[in-house]
């Protein structure tokens, strides 16, 4: 009897190396939860292989693709939503309303989301220097971005006295919370901001011209599309009146 239990014993013991190695092999699980058209998908799998991660040799990825005709099914969502934090150690929710419901299902497992919206008045983070909480990510949008970018055009020009900001139409969306935050920026760094709209290759030349009057120092160009299409025009225009600039996006 004694002779079994023994053999049995070193049986159960010799399993435990092997128990501990299999646990360290256990890989990282991301849970990723997105509609059942996620456009972001490839871009997401590639940053994960550019930081040493590959899906299948040393990280799990648990998707939760929802179909977009069931994208209001808030009950649903939620139960995918929970099965992720059970799971995953981190999740990314690329929707502003997914990420929503993440944030409602945990306070501890870390969230990144992308979203086309401020993230700040969304209610996502507490502010674009400090996120706050467990989550963070990325927003298509710079508005908030306006008034550092002139900070920083300003610490590279420091004795610019008079500088330039090229927007877009005033009616286009975003582009009146980033006049008002420009303004906030020129408080910041005490000199004037000549802020001109255009949204035409027209408006664009015009615009050109009307800062060159006012003897703009440096102009800094906002990252809307609309400029980043025209980027060849912008650039051979702030080249011609010699014009110091920052592009944003426009490389």
């Amino acid at each position: 009897m004694q002779r079994r239990e023994l053999i049995a014993g070193l049986g159960s013991a010799a399993a435990w190396p092997l128990t501990a190695r299999a646990q360290q092999r256990a890989m990282p699980v991301v849970g990723y939860l997105d509609t059942n058209e996620p456009t972001w998908l490839p871009a997401f799998r590639k940053g994960l292989s550019e930081t040493g991660f590959v899906e299948g040799r040393n990280v799990t990825i648990e998707y939760h693709l929802v179909p977009i005709n069931a994208i209001n099914r808030l009950d649903r969502l939620r139960e995918l939503a929970a099965d992720l934090v059970s799971r995953a150690s981190v999740i990314v929710a690329p929707n502003s309303a997914l990420a929503h419901l993440v944030k409602a299902a945990t306070a501890t497992v870390p969230i990144v989301f992308r979203t086309g919206f401020d993230p700040v008045q969304d209610g996502l983070v507490e502010s674009f220097d400090r996120p706050g909480g467990q989550i963070t990510g990325i927003t298509d949008i710079s508005v908030a971005l306006g008034r550092k970018r002139l900070q920083l055009l300003h610490e590279v020009l420091p004795g610019a006295s008079r500088f330039g900001a090229l927007v877009n139409d005033p009616n286009f969306p975003f582009t009146e919370a980033m006049i008002k935050d420009l303004q906030a920026g020129a408080v910041i760094i005490g000199r004037p901001v000549e802020i001109v709209p255009a949204s035409t290759n027209s408006e664009i030349d015009e615009a050109f011209a009307s800062l060159q009057k006012k003897r703009i120092d440096a102009l800094l160009v906002d990252s809307n599309t609309l400029f980043v299409q025209r980027r060849v025009q912008v650039v051979t225009l702030a080249a011609h009146y010699r014009m110091p600039a920052i592009y944003p996006r426009l490389s």
